[in-house]
Parts: structure tokens; C-alpha cells; sequence
């Protein structure tokens, strides 16, 4: 242990330097490996609730007498109700903590889910995919922010990338599986109930385990709380989450200086000065990805069922189209360790244009759509994972929970309201004005992301000052 002090005190290296130096050290335990598999459990079921207007839409419209307008509404309810719950959570655990997010946020998702399953008529309906939304919104942004807290850079890609295995990958394409379960299981016109009803189970039993989750040592450290972050990353290197633990190791001490930047407000720091550009950047490339992505799961069960295809049959087509989504999931996580985040947004919008345009031009028939609709969902997938994983390493922790939640609100806010646009488009123009539309957004998506400054291998920011910022992004 003294040996450990010596080490940490002897050298006046930054919090940021001594908690990545630290991290490095321990590696990967089975620590990490809980606390992964806790959060992860809970977006896998966050994913499912986000596709379930596309699941039961067709069963609403049936039962219901809905339009399409009104399936889309339900859609804008939730995502926009989901962009709240993103910057209510930011502010919440920038000044408060991480921890008591990822349980909050599951009550609210699970009681909006009951509501939905139990709702007598249509604006009650709306009003528990409102609350869903909520939840679902912070869910995420504590998700995505705690993983990169609890890794170094080595490893942190691959980490956040299996936010987005479990979410878009495995949670996407799983969706249509459950919607053909639930419908073989259960049948008559208040069928769709069970899809609502079904997911809050798993939320309550997530949120039972998720109370082992410990704060994370970054944002202790940040507040000052340097024996509560040492007791967390000894928890870490030793694999025990609960319990006592004897003699905590000391992994990072005080750094000469105030280890808070001076700020009349931390949450404002995201929209100013250097943050400021990087936080209107990357909302901008995240808005088009989001556009994409939600237009095409909400949009295209309904677009085959127009088509002439039963309901079961469409879900079974966007099941297919869906594993699109598990393998980009799947390579955004692999390549997270070794490519630039810019390339692979650069890269990833190119293919997802190509694929864009040749659903537009080329899909005759359904051997066509459901192969352009994989390259489709591949791309605007790895696009999504990359934004995840860009987005908490281009902001100092003290501002981190917000500019993350800002760019992932705007996310959300797009996902809600342009599927109502591809509707109107899709209405007027087939399916070939919806996809040129959508390839569009990836040209736009491929020109904003070179500009913000590439984080690739580089430690994450603690509370550095703007010189400090300056030089580790080379300014």
C-alpha cells in the first residue's frame, strides 16, 4: 500500500493521467464484467420498448381504426419525452452522480410501459409512451456515460460499442422476433397489450440487481471524493462489488491546484467556447443518424404491410433487415480499438448513402429491399455506436453527463419528428423520394464529423482548464 501512495504522490500527474494510469494497471476484472452485464441487461429492454409502435402498429391501426399519422404521433410522443429525459439526466448526474440514475430511470420506463398495456383509449396511450420515452431517454445517456467512466481508452471503444450490440444489435433485431411471439401467443384485437405489458416485468427485476452498480470513481474523483474513488477502483481490481473491502489501495491522489475548473454554472461549460462547437457538430451528425435509423424502423413494417404482406410476414422481413444492425453493432465495437472515430463515420455515412440509393432505384422486389435494408441498418448502426462512443471522450467530466445528453437529446428529437417527414414523403413520392431523402442526410452526416478533434487512444478529460483542453487535443 505504501508503495501505491509513493507511487501516486511522487509525480504531479493530472486526475485524468492517474485514473487512466490506474484503470490500465487493473485491467479488465470480473468487476467490469458485472457492471457491464447490469447495464447492458437494461438497454436490451430499453431497445425493445423503442420498437415497439413499429411492432404493434399494425395491430393498432387494425383494432384501433389508427392512421399512419396517428402511429407516427405515438412515435414523436416517445422520442421527444426521450430528448427530455436525456437533458434532465444529464443536469442530474453532472451535480449529483451516475449510480441512482440507472434505477430511477428504469422505474419510470417500467411504469410507462404498464400504462401503455393497461391505456383505455388513444391519449392514454400517447401519455405512457410519453413517460417511456422519459425513462428510456436517460437510460441510455447514463449507459453510455458510465461505460466510458469505468475503462481506459484501450478498452473504453469496445465498451460503449456493446452498449449499441445489446441496444441496436441484439435488442433491434430481437424486436420483430418478440412482436411474432406475443402474437402467436396471444391473439384478438387487444393483443398488442402484451408487447407493453411483457417488457415491465424484466424492467422491475433489472432494477433489483442494478443496486450493486458503484458511482463511478471519475465523477468521485471530479467532486473531490478521492478516498470514495479509491475504494471504487479498488472494488474494481479486486472483482468484489459489494461487501467490506480491507486496506483500499490509494490509486490517485490530489493534483497541485484546484481540481475543479472555477464555473459559475459546470452544465453551461457544454455550450461555449470549445465545447460549444464540438456539442453543435456532433448534434448535428447525430440528428441525421437518428433520422435514418428510427424513419426506417418505424416506417417499414408499416411499408410492407402495404405492400400486400400479412403483419407476421413483414415483422419476419424487418427481423432479417435487422440483423444488420447486430453485425454493425458488432464491427462499431471492433473497430472502436483501432481506427479513428472520424474515419469510421466517414466511411460508415458513405455506405449508408449507397444503400440509401439503392433502396431508392434498385429494390424491384423483396429479395432487393431486405438485402439493401441490412447494408442500410449495418451503416446507420455503426454511424450510432461511433456518435456513443465520440461523444462523452469531447467533454471534461464535469460537464460530461450533460454535452453527452445534449447531443443525444438531439438525437432523439430527430428520431421523433422525421419519421413524420418520411411519412408525408413516403405518402407522395414511394419509396424511392423516402430513401433519396435519407441518403441525403448521410452526406451531410460525413461533412460535419471532420471537423471536431479526434479522441482516438487519448485519456478521457477530468476538470481541465481550456489551456489544459488545448493541449491534449493538440489546439
Amino acid at each position: 500500500m505504501e508503495e501505491r501512495i509513493a507511487e501516486a504522490g511522487s509525480t504531479k500527474t493530472s486526475l485524468a493521467q492517474q485514473i487512466e494510469g490506474a484503470y490500465q494497471r487493473i485491467g479488465v476484472t470480473g468487476a467490469h464484467r458485472h457492471i457491464v452485464l447490469m447495464i447492458l441487461l437494461g438497454v436490451f429492454f430499453d431497445a425493445l420498448e423503442q420498437n415497439a409502435v413499429g411492432i404493434t402498429g399494425p395491430v393498432l391501426r387494425e383494432s384501433w381504426g389508427l392512421g399512419a399519422g396517428d402511429i407516427g404521433f405515438l412515435n414523436t410522443m416517445t422520442f421527444t419525452a426521450t430528448a427530455l429525459g436525456r437533458i434532465a439526466t444529464g443536469l442530474i448526474i453532472d451535480k449529483y452522480g451516475r449510480r441512482n440514475m440507472l434505477v430511477i430511470n428504469l422505474i419510470i420506463f417500467a411504469g410507462g410501459s404498464l400504462l401503455c398495456a393497461v391505456a383505455p383509449n388513444y391519449p392514454v396511450l400517447a401519455t405512457g409512451r410519453f413517460i417511456v420515452g422519459f425513462g428510456l431517454g436517460g437510460e441510455i445517456a447514463v449507459a453510455v456515460i458510465m461505460m466510458a467512466e469505468f475503462f481506459a481508452a484501450k478498452h473504453r471503444g469496445t465498451a460503449v460499442g456493446l452498449i449499441n450490440v445489446t441496444a441496436a444489435g441484439l435488442g433491434n433485431m430481437l424486436a420483430p422476433a418478440f412482436g411474432i411471439l406475443v402474437f402467436t401467443l396471444f391473439d384478438g384485437p387487444d393483443k398488442w397489450r402484451w408487447v407493453f405489458g411483457l417488457l415491465f416485468i424484466p424492467a422491475i427485476l433489472v432494477m433489483f440487481f442494478r443496486r450493486y452498480v458503484p458511482e463511478t470513481p471519475r465523477f468521485l474523483a471530479s467532486q473531490g471524493r478521492l478516498d470514495e474513488a479509491n475504494l471504487v477502483i479498488t472494488r474494481l481490481a479486486r472483482g468484489k462489488l459489494s461487501g467490506k473491502i480491507e486496506h483500499p489501495e490509494v490509486f490517485i491522489t490530489a493534483v497541485p491546484g484546484p481540481a475543479v475548473t472555477a464555473s459559475t454554472g459546470h452544465w453551461k461549460d457544454a455550450l461555449r467556447g470549445r465545447l460549444l462547437k464540438r456539442t453543435v457538430l456532433l448534434g448535428i451528425a447525430v440528428c441525421m443518424s437518428y433520422a435514418a435509423q428510427i424513419s426506417m424502423l418505424t416506417l417499414m413494417p408499416t411499408i410492407l404491410v402495404s405492400r400486400g404482406y400479412a403483419v407476421n410476414t413483414s415483422l419476419w422481413f424487418t427481423l432479417i433487415m435487422q440483423s444488420g444492425s447486430l453485425i454493425g453493432a458488432a464491427t462499431a465495437a471492433f473497430l472502436a480499438s483501432r481506427l479513428p472515430r472520424k474515419k469510421v463515420l466517414t466511411g460508415a455515412a458513405i455506405l449508408g448513402c449507397l444503400a440509401g440509393l439503392s433502396m431508392a432505384f434498385l429494390a424491384t422486389d423483396i429479395a432487393i429491399i431486405v438485402a439493401c435494408g441490412v447494408v442500410f441498418n449495418f451503416s446507420v448502426i455503426i454511424l450510432n455506436t461511433t456518435i456513443w462512443l465520440f461523444a462523452p471522450e469531447l467533454y471534461p467530466t464535469r460537464t460530461r453527463g450533460f454535452g453527452t445528453s445534449i447531443i443525444l437529446a438531439a438525437g432523439s428529437l430527430s428520431g421523433g419528428l422525421f419519421p413524420l417527414i418520411s411519412g408525408v414523403i413516403f405518402d407522395a413520392a414511394g419509396l424511392t423520394g423516402m430513401f433519396t431523402t435519407l441518403a441525403g442526410l448521410f452526406i451531410i452526416l460525413a461533412i460535419v464529423v471532420q471537423f471536431p478533434p479526434e479522441t482516438f487512444g487519448k485519456p478521457l478529460e477530468e476538470d481541465a482548464t481550456e489551456e489544459d483542453q488545448g493541449a491534449i487535443y493538440g489546439h
